[in-house]
Protein backbone atom coordinates (compact mmCIF):
# COMPACT_ATOMS: atom_id res chain seq x y z
CA UNK A 1 0.00 0.00 0.00
CA UNK A 2 2.74 2.38 1.21
CA UNK A 3 4.33 1.43 -2.24
CA UNK A 4 1.18 2.50 -4.44
CA UNK A 5 0.83 5.69 -2.06
CA UNK A 6 4.66 6.89 -3.69
CA UNK A 7 3.65 6.06 -7.14
CA UNK A 8 -0.21 7.99 -7.10
CA UNK A 9 1.80 11.11 -5.10
CA UNK A 10 4.84 11.00 -8.01
CA UNK A 11 2.16 10.68 -10.77
CA UNK A 12 0.37 14.14 -9.13
CA UNK A 13 3.80 15.82 -9.20
CA UNK A 14 4.81 15.17 -12.81
CA UNK A 15 0.84 16.01 -14.25
CA UNK A 16 0.86 19.39 -11.94
CA UNK A 17 4.50 20.13 -13.43
CA UNK A 18 3.08 19.12 -17.00
CA UNK A 19 -0.07 20.90 -16.75
CA UNK A 20 1.02 24.02 -17.49
CA UNK A 21 -0.22 25.87 -14.20
CA UNK A 22 0.55 29.93 -14.02
CA UNK A 23 2.47 31.36 -16.96
CA UNK A 24 3.53 29.21 -20.05
CA UNK A 25 6.88 30.08 -21.39
CA UNK A 26 5.50 28.57 -24.83
CA UNK A 27 2.64 31.02 -25.17
CA UNK A 28 2.83 33.86 -28.12
CA UNK A 29 1.40 36.78 -28.82
CA UNK A 30 -0.31 37.16 -32.31
CA UNK A 31 -2.01 39.77 -34.25
CA UNK A 32 -4.47 41.62 -32.12
CA UNK A 33 -2.97 40.33 -28.77
CA UNK A 34 -4.62 37.38 -28.87
CA UNK A 35 -1.92 34.43 -27.03
CA UNK A 36 -1.77 31.09 -29.02
CA UNK A 37 0.70 28.68 -28.29
CA UNK A 38 4.18 28.78 -29.83
CA UNK A 39 4.15 26.71 -32.91
CA UNK A 40 7.08 24.97 -35.09
CA UNK A 41 8.38 27.77 -36.46
CA UNK A 42 8.58 29.70 -34.25
CA UNK A 43 10.26 27.31 -32.10
CA UNK A 44 12.71 26.61 -34.72
CA UNK A 45 13.46 30.61 -34.54
CA UNK A 46 13.85 30.39 -31.31
CA UNK A 47 16.36 27.31 -31.30
CA UNK A 48 17.80 29.51 -34.16
CA UNK A 49 18.37 32.27 -31.38
CA UNK A 50 19.79 30.68 -28.95
CA UNK A 51 22.38 29.18 -31.51
CA UNK A 52 23.29 32.10 -33.03
CA UNK A 53 23.81 33.62 -28.84
CA UNK A 54 26.13 31.05 -27.77
CA UNK A 55 28.47 30.98 -31.09
CA UNK A 56 28.74 34.98 -30.76
CA UNK A 57 29.92 34.54 -27.61
CA UNK A 58 32.98 32.04 -28.14
CA UNK A 59 36.23 34.19 -28.66
CA UNK A 60 38.02 33.54 -30.52
CA UNK A 61 34.94 33.11 -33.49
CA UNK A 62 34.55 29.88 -34.23
CA UNK A 63 33.35 28.71 -38.37
CA UNK A 64 30.39 26.92 -38.20
CA UNK A 65 27.90 25.43 -40.96
CA UNK A 66 24.20 24.67 -40.59
CA UNK A 67 23.21 20.94 -40.15
CA UNK A 68 19.83 19.13 -41.00
CA UNK A 69 17.29 20.25 -39.27
CA UNK A 70 14.69 17.64 -38.66
CA UNK A 71 11.09 17.81 -37.36
CA UNK A 72 8.64 15.52 -35.64
CA UNK A 73 5.20 15.51 -34.84
CA UNK A 74 5.26 18.02 -32.53
CA UNK A 75 9.00 19.08 -32.02
CA UNK A 76 11.92 20.89 -34.03
CA UNK A 77 16.02 20.12 -33.95
CA UNK A 78 18.18 22.82 -35.65
CA UNK A 79 21.42 22.09 -35.64
CA UNK A 80 25.25 23.64 -36.27
CA UNK A 81 28.67 22.13 -37.01
CA UNK A 82 31.33 23.90 -36.23
CA UNK A 83 34.64 23.94 -38.99
CA UNK A 84 37.18 25.57 -36.67
CA UNK A 85 39.44 22.52 -36.12
CA UNK A 86 39.20 22.48 -31.94
CA UNK A 87 42.37 20.41 -30.82
CA UNK A 88 42.48 17.78 -28.48
CA UNK A 89 44.08 20.16 -25.71
CA UNK A 90 41.12 23.07 -26.24
CA UNK A 91 38.22 20.96 -25.89
CA UNK A 92 37.90 20.84 -22.20
CA UNK A 93 38.49 24.72 -22.42
CA UNK A 94 35.58 24.71 -25.64
CA UNK A 95 33.27 23.12 -23.33
CA UNK A 96 33.58 25.50 -19.91
CA UNK A 97 32.97 28.40 -21.95
CA UNK A 98 30.10 27.56 -23.30
CA UNK A 99 28.79 25.58 -20.18
CA UNK A 100 29.54 28.88 -18.62
CA UNK A 101 27.19 31.25 -21.21
CA UNK A 102 24.73 28.54 -20.78
CA UNK A 103 24.94 29.12 -16.65
CA UNK A 104 25.07 33.12 -17.09
CA UNK A 105 22.22 33.15 -19.77
CA UNK A 106 19.96 31.13 -17.10
CA UNK A 107 19.89 27.29 -18.49
CA UNK A 108 19.72 24.58 -16.67
CA UNK A 109 22.93 22.05 -17.07
CA UNK A 110 20.81 18.75 -17.31
CA UNK A 111 24.51 16.91 -17.85
CA UNK A 112 28.36 16.76 -18.85
CA UNK A 113 30.35 14.22 -20.50
CA UNK A 114 34.07 13.83 -19.54
CA UNK A 115 35.21 11.39 -21.75
CA UNK A 116 38.51 12.47 -22.98
CA UNK A 117 37.48 11.33 -26.91
CA UNK A 118 33.71 12.23 -27.15
CA UNK A 119 32.87 14.90 -24.15
CA UNK A 120 29.69 16.75 -24.04
CA UNK A 121 27.53 19.27 -22.32
CA UNK A 122 24.22 19.33 -22.22
CA UNK A 123 21.30 22.32 -20.92
CA UNK A 124 17.94 23.11 -20.90
CA UNK A 125 16.19 26.44 -20.75
CA UNK A 126 13.10 27.71 -18.06
CA UNK A 127 10.40 27.22 -21.25
CA UNK A 128 11.67 23.54 -21.97
CA UNK A 129 14.64 23.82 -25.27
CA UNK A 130 17.41 21.46 -25.07
CA UNK A 131 20.65 22.93 -26.18
CA UNK A 132 23.81 20.46 -26.75
CA UNK A 133 27.16 20.76 -27.40
CA UNK A 134 29.47 17.66 -28.14
CA UNK A 135 32.27 16.65 -29.84
CA UNK A 136 32.00 13.56 -32.37
CA UNK A 137 34.44 11.84 -34.90
CA UNK A 138 37.49 13.38 -35.49
CA UNK A 139 36.91 16.45 -32.98
CA UNK A 140 34.24 17.79 -34.75
CA UNK A 141 31.92 20.13 -32.55
CA UNK A 142 28.15 19.69 -33.01
CA UNK A 143 25.61 22.38 -31.74
CA UNK A 144 22.15 20.64 -31.62
CA UNK A 145 18.81 23.17 -30.36
CA UNK A 146 15.80 20.57 -29.63
CA UNK A 147 12.12 22.47 -28.69
CA UNK A 148 9.81 20.71 -26.67
CA UNK A 149 6.65 19.63 -27.90
CA UNK A 150 4.53 22.65 -29.25
CA UNK A 151 1.81 23.50 -31.98
CA UNK A 152 2.66 21.56 -35.64
CA UNK A 153 3.37 23.95 -38.52
CA UNK A 154 5.48 24.53 -41.47
CA UNK A 155 9.49 25.29 -40.76
CA UNK A 156 11.32 26.87 -43.02
CA UNK A 157 15.26 26.46 -43.87
CA UNK A 158 17.26 28.92 -41.52
CA UNK A 159 17.76 32.01 -42.06
CA UNK A 160 20.87 33.00 -40.45
CA UNK A 161 23.92 33.01 -42.85
CA UNK A 162 27.17 30.85 -42.11
CA UNK A 163 30.18 32.44 -41.59
CA UNK A 164 32.10 30.41 -43.57
CA UNK A 165 30.90 28.51 -46.82
CA UNK A 166 27.56 27.22 -46.39
CA UNK A 167 27.71 23.72 -47.86
CA UNK A 168 23.91 23.77 -49.04
CA UNK A 169 23.27 20.33 -50.59
CA UNK A 170 26.03 18.43 -48.61
CA UNK A 171 25.17 15.96 -46.44
CA UNK A 172 27.17 15.10 -44.56
CA UNK A 173 29.45 18.27 -43.81
CA UNK A 174 33.23 17.51 -43.85
CA UNK A 175 35.48 17.21 -41.22
CA UNK A 176 36.42 20.60 -39.72
CA UNK A 177 39.44 22.10 -41.83
CA UNK A 178 38.96 25.69 -40.40
CA UNK A 179 42.64 26.15 -38.82
CA UNK A 180 42.59 28.44 -35.76
CA UNK A 181 45.63 30.07 -34.16
CA UNK A 182 43.92 29.65 -30.92
CA UNK A 183 41.36 26.54 -30.92
CA UNK A 184 43.54 24.65 -33.26
CA UNK A 185 46.96 24.99 -31.68
CA UNK A 186 48.46 21.41 -30.66
CA UNK A 187 46.45 19.84 -33.66
CA UNK A 188 48.58 17.54 -36.24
Amino acid sequence: MKRMFQIVAVVLALGFSLSGCGNDPLQTTGAGGKKGAMDMQGAADRSEDMLDAVLKAIEPEVQWAHGPTTTGSCDVTRRRTVMTIVSAGRREEFLDRVEKFWRESDYRIKGINNDKEFPAVYAQTKAGFGISLSFRGEGQAFFEADSPCVKESKVADPTSEPNGPSYEGVYPLPRPDVRSDYWSAGAP
